[in-house]
């Protein structure tokens, strides 16, 4: 065992391991992947003891030595890992037999390739199934500012000293950086961990703490070893060194929960602390699996690269998804916290017990840890209603990007690293989630669960695809008869998961019958073809007004990939209306003949609440998307939206105010803007006044939710009494003292962005004043996105500069957020398109290609693209920076298309809604 002690004077590590030449003999293969970028399978590590020592607060160099114990499947001469950003130190590097003779295997050379990531030990004689391996490596590496791999983080204490810490960030695939590993999910092994830090810290890692030695002759400094891991993937490994305090809850189950940040926010832990010991009860319960380890940290990171990472035990979050103050922090902050904690906790079952065996099946994990997670908070939160907001915020996301023939399928083909951080996206999290709750809804709530449990427990510490889980779910929808012995699970979901799009069913009336055909939806005009592929299996569940039942969401009928086209009979007569997919169950879209139409808007005209609100949201998007598309006209979708002056519930307005908000998009820099803001502003109107601009003691969840949606759009559309308010409380808030609020903190964002687009660098500053000194992060991030609401361009200029410079003041992980800030509003969209098109290098550079928030922002620059001189620019940056793009280039080639699609529709439909609205008294001409 080899003890690892400080080196002084060592210099930053700035480049990855040496590079020797192949030798110059005929090497066997070994078999492995057609793929390059993949490992072969002809070896598999059963386990690894690592030892680590990071420099957290000297020259950020780390000391790593890595013991990998392995099986031999294959007769194999070569060892070949993953490994990214190290130095290898060659003359560590030993191959032993682990039999009674202890034999050393002679290595011949030693390679590596920094394309693939592929470090390559060749060997005298190849090693035999017979007998098990032990490789050994000491390395030095180095803690990055990337947010990836093994990295640093920095932040200032209330005294204001600088405080260095250490964190891991391996998913999907940068385990590699920190030690050289099989850093595939199929690759799973246990872990014995040993971390090296100064006595004023603490580390953490997936399991508990067993002891911790000084290291002999350093003063200061101790050994921590951890207890043995699970079988797991390297992925999910995570270290944590700080000097952090936590809370504690009781354990439970025997589990002890702990949330760790910095000292001066551990107050802030108090929800998350009480909150998910009962996810994580509720969790076991329903699949009946017990949480297999004996402990739980969670911990937040002053820079983070997502709102959280599932390591095994140890759960990273960014600040903002972990703490909550009860007076800074606003409702829908503490929403995001419930549902990243919940989503992550989830993973403990979907990803760490059972994990996907590639990325293709990426949204095994990320679409069952989404929608597990609504459910999940939807218990401990009874009262938030999160399960009618799942529409919001995944289905229709998911329905509006996978309508561009840019989407890709949930089951994609990956084949080098580089690809990966594409798929984490909307298909993958949000689709994903969607055709989860579609398959729970048409199998039943007790089938899917049955299926799912058994599905967990077949495959527990092991890897599975997609049709292993298709199997159980048949096998347990069989047992329960709810689907057809002649039809299975696979069949039905093969059909959404390998194919990209979503069905557009359309309903013609004849009498007391219908007529339902299913085609490919897109948003571009005149792509609803008939007699075309793709096409789906879809469940079909509907309603009638003289048979009223929103609750049964379970399939009338199927509709077949061969069936183009069935039957309804038994329907009511052309009288009464039908409303077809109940609760928005199933993953597509629903047009009707024009005489529907008119029945449901006279029916929202009169007696909305007839209609379940979660259908009502339905309706809303569907015919505002239809209307995008070209399947409907225009004058029906805004017709539907007239009953909205009567709307009370939140998520309706929520789906209206986003439809709008594409149609506000394309008018804010023509002349007929002011007739539309005068339309959306009158419907806005009631719903402004009923909920009112100050908060009360009594206020429900949702009621809260209400008034922070009608008031950023009230004052966005320039509602007079709403931009008062808020003017005259952003006065008394910038003349409060830094450590107070005036204002609270569910209006906080349109007091501050409407006070600051309205003042000049006093109000810009007294916002960066507060940003510096606040101690809550959700508070941050509301500052952050306000100061981007400045009229001044050259404050705004100055904004994107410090966005993308190191000690700013702006962290990394906000970069984005501050460039989406200044993207989104109307000044300041062509400088940050200038600024992104000038500038692209270095941000790439600043942020690493690999970063996810690259494609954040492309498409918020992009978005209100509609114009053919905006759409070459846009072409012409794909072009000038071919095989510079990273992570963004899916989402550049998406932007592409909708800015292609917006051009489209600014041609056919804006002289089309001027028209009608000045039909209705909304004349932009003066």
């Amino acid at each position: 065992m080899m003890i690892l002690v400080i080196l002084c004077g060592l210099a930053p590590v700035l480049s990855i391991t040496r590079q020797n030449k192949e030798p110059e003999r005929e090497v066997p293969t070994t078999s492995q992947s057609s793929n390059p970028a993949r490992l072969p399978t002809s070896l598999r590590p059963l386990h690894y003891t690592l030892r680590l020592q990071p420099f957290i607060n000297g020259n950020f160099s780390i000391h790593g030595a890595i013991d990998i114990r392995l099986e031999v499947l294959e007769p194999s001469d070569k060892i070949i890992l993953n490994m990214a950003d190290i130095i290898t130190k060659n003359e560590s590097v030993k191959v032993v037999a682990e039999d009674t003779l202890g034999e050393q295997v002679k290595l011949l050379n030693q390679t590596f390739d920094p394309l693939l990531q592929l470090y390559t030990a060749y060997l005298e004689k190849s090693l035999l199934p017979t007998t098990t391996y032990k490789f050994h490596m000491e390395f030095q590496g180095y803690l990055n500012d990337k947010l990836v791999g093994f990295y640093r983080s920095e932040y200032t204490d209330a005294q204001g000293n600088n405080r260095w810490l250490a964190a891991s960030q391996f998913s999907p695939g940068d385990a590699r950086r920190a030690f050289p590993s099989f850093d595939e999910p199929s690759f799973k092994a246990t872990f014995d961990i040993h971390l090296a830090r100064q006595n004023n810290m603490t580390a953490l890692s997936n399991m508990p703490l067993i002891v911790s030695k000084p290291i002999d002759g350093v003063d200061g400094w101790v050994w921590d070893t951890f207890n043995t891991t699970m079988t797991m993937s390297t992925y999910l490994v995570g270290f944590l060194i700080s000097d952090f305090s936590y809370l504690e809850s009781s354990e439970l189950n025997n589990t002890l929960f702990k949330v760790w940040t910095r000292k001066d926010a551990v107050s802030q832990a108090a929800y998350a602390r009480d909150t998910a010991p009962a996810i994580l009860t509720f969790l076991e319960n329903y699949f009946n699996i017990p949480f297999p380890l004996p402990k739980l940290d969670m911990s937040s990171v002053p820079d983070f690269k997502f709102n959280g990472m599932e390591n095994w035990g140890l759960i990273l979050f960014r600040e903002t998804a972990l703490l909550y103050d009860s007076k800074l922090s606003s409702v829908s902050s503490k929403q995001t916290l419930g549902n990243v904690l919940a989503h992550e906790i989830a993973h403990q079952w979907f990803g760490n017990l059972v994990t996907p065996a590639w990325w293709s099946d990426l949204w095994l994990k990320e679409g069952f840890a989404t929608f597990m997670g609504y459910i999940s908070l939807n218990v401990v939160e009874p009262t938030w209603g999160v399960m009618e907001q799942f529409l919001i915020s995944n289905l229709h996301k998911a329905l509006e990007l996978d309508s561009l023939k840019t989407s890709h399928p949930i089951n994609v083909v990956v084949n080098h690293p580089d690809e990966i951080p594409q798929i984490f996206d909307v298909i993958s999290y949000s689709k994903g989630a969607s055709i989860i709750r579609m398959m729970q809804h048409f199998l039943s709530e007790n089938t899917f669960r049955k299926g799912v449990t058994n599905y967990l427990n077949s495959f527990q510490y092991s890897n599975a695809e997609q049709d292993d889980l298709w199997l159980h779910m048949t096998q347990a929808a069989h047992q329960d008869d709810s689907l057809p012995q002649t039809l299975t699970v696979k069949a039905i979901m093969d059909s959404w998961t390998l194919q990209a799009g979503y069905p557009l069913i359309s309903l013609t009336r004849n009498g007391t019958t219908a007529t339902v055909t299913q085609n490919v939806f897109y948003l571009e005009e005149g792509r609803q073809l008939k007699n075309i592929s793709p096409r789906w299996w879809v469940p079909i569940s509907y309603t009638t007004q003289n048979k009223l039942d929103f609750q049964n969401t379970q399939p009338k009928f199927w509709m077949a990939p061969d069936n183009q086209s069935l039957q309804i009979t038994g329907l009511p007569d052309l009288s009464q209306w039908i409303i077809l997919n109940i609760q928005e169950s199933g993953f597509y879209r629903v047009n009707y003949d024009k005489v529907t139409w008119q029945l449901l808007n006279n029916q929202l005209a009169t007696d909305h609440k007839i209609i379940h609100l979660v259908n009502r949201a339905q309706i809303l998007d569907d015919v505002f998307n239809l209307a995008t598309a070209g399947v409907v006209d225009y004058g029906t979708a805004l017709a539907t939206s007239v009953y909205l002056q009567r709307e009370e519930d939140f998520v309706p307005w929520k789906v209206a105010l986003t439809s709008f908000t594409y149609l506000m998009n394309m008018f804010e820099r023509t002349a007929g803007y002011g007739a539309l803001r005068k339309y959306i502003r009158t419907l806005l109107t009631p719903l402004y006044d009923s909920v009112g601009f100050a908060d009360h003691a009594d206020d429900s969840h949702l009621t809260l939710n209400k008034r922070v949606l009608a008031l950023h759009f009230a004052c966005r559309l320039g509602h007079q009494p709403c931009v008062t308010n808020a003017t005259q409380l952003f006065i008394k808030w910038m003349n409060s003292p830094l450590n107070e609020s005036v204002v609270s903190a569910n209006v906080q964002s349109t007091v501050l962005c409407t006070g600051i687009s309205k003042g000049g660098e006093d109000e810009w500053n007294s916002g960066w004043a507060r940003y510096t000194r606040s101690n809550v992060a959700s508070e941050k991030k509301i500052l952050l996105y306000a100061m981007g609401c400045s009229k001044e361009m050259w404050i705004l200029a100055r904004y994107l500069q410090m966005a993308f410079t190191s000690k700013s003041g702006v962290r990394k992980q906000d970069s984005s957020l501050v460039f989406t800030a200044v993207a989104s509003n109307t000044v300041g969209r062509d400088l940050a398109w200038n600024y992104l098109q000038d500038q692209w290098s270095n941000i790439l550079q600043y942020l690493g290609p690999g970063s996810s928030h690259l494609s954040k922002i492309i498409k918020s620059v992009s978005l209100g693209f509609n114009t053919r001189l905006q759409l070459q620019q846009l072409e012409k940056f794909k072009v000038d920076n071919a095989g510079q793009l990273g992570s963004a280039t899916r989402a550049l080639d998406q932007s592409l298309e909708t800015a292609k699609l917006n051009v489209l529709w600014m041609d056919k439909n804006y002289k089309i809604i001027l028209e009608w609205l000045k039909e209705k008294g909304f004349d932009h001409t003066l």
